[in-house]
């Protein structure tokens, strides 16, 4: 394989272990993070690998365009979306600037990242672009006896990579672009911790894995990777109730709506 990768949260974790996965195979990197000496340490393990370190913070429009601007018009071949934040607490306990962070980082960045190097991939006819989600995006229905988490922002947050990356798929797969969403349980990385939390005695999956699931539902075709999901029809029935959801609206108020 070769070509040019952007990887965001490269710094550890899912990144990290998506970055090294790559610049193995010899594909270039442009490695983005908040921690430059993680980036060093992964320049220098692929010394015959170029590896572009990029430090920003996602979570300002100032780092969105930092990176932008190191893209520039190169021709990257796959786009990571994967840096990443919770801040697992009650909605109105949220303070708003970490609110805005969650947003800035799974809304805003992924969004805007995309933007400047999908038409690129049009142009080139090919590309692959990942939107590392959770499987937190499908928890809404669930109350907090059936999931404790308070989670509405980071949730919401999730759902929205999930929409994102099937409909940008139906809109860039004629073009050669294949767009997926990558969602993932608990995962054995320091995201947890960052965020105050202790999972270690939790079963956790590797982020080797989790990588591994990725690059494998490309093979497959997969539009939505849920590593840790075993019957893979469960994904489609939900897809296919949203589907039936969305055909079953009329331009008639409801029955149970009328007086």
């Amino acid at each position: 394989m070769t070509g040019l990768a952007v990887v965001t949260g490269a710094s550890s974790g899912i990144g990290r272990e998506y970055a090294r996965r790559l610049a193995a195979q010899g594909v270039s990197l442009i490695a983005v993070g908040r921690r430059r000496e993680r980036l060093d340490e992964l320049a220098a393990e692929f010394p015959d690998v170029t590896v572009q370190a990029v430090v920003a913070d996602l979570a300002t429009p100032d780092g969105i365009e930092q990176v932008i601007a190191a893209v520039a018009d190169q021709p990257v071949t796959m786009l990571v979306n994967n840096a990443g934040v919770a801040h697992y607490k009650a909605f109105v306990e949220l303070p708003p600037e970490q609110a805005a962070e969650l947003v800035g980082v799974k809304v805003l960045a992924p969004t805007l990242l995309t933007r400047a190097i999908a038409p690129g991939m049009v142009a080139r006819g090919t590309g692959r672009i990942v939107n590392v989600s959770g499987m937190i995006a499908f928890s809404g229905p669930a109350n907090l006896a059936q999931v404790p988490l308070r989670r509405a922002v980071y949730a919401a947050s999730l759902a929205h990579s999930v929409a994102l990356s099937q409909t940008l798929h139906a809109e860039l797969s004629p073009h050669g672009i294949h767009v997926q969403a990558l969602c993932p349980g608990v995962v054995a990385t320091e995201f947890h911790e960052r965020q105050g939390m202790d999972l270690s005695a939790a079963p956790r999956m590797s982020a080797a894995d989790v990588v591994t699931a990725s690059l494998r539902g490309f093979e497959l075709g997969e539009t939505v990777t849920a590593p840790g999901v075993e019957q893979n029809d469960l994904l489609q029935r939900v897809f296919d109730a949203d589907l039936a959801a969305f055909g079953g609206q009329s331009p008639q108020l409801a029955t149970r709506y009328r007086s």
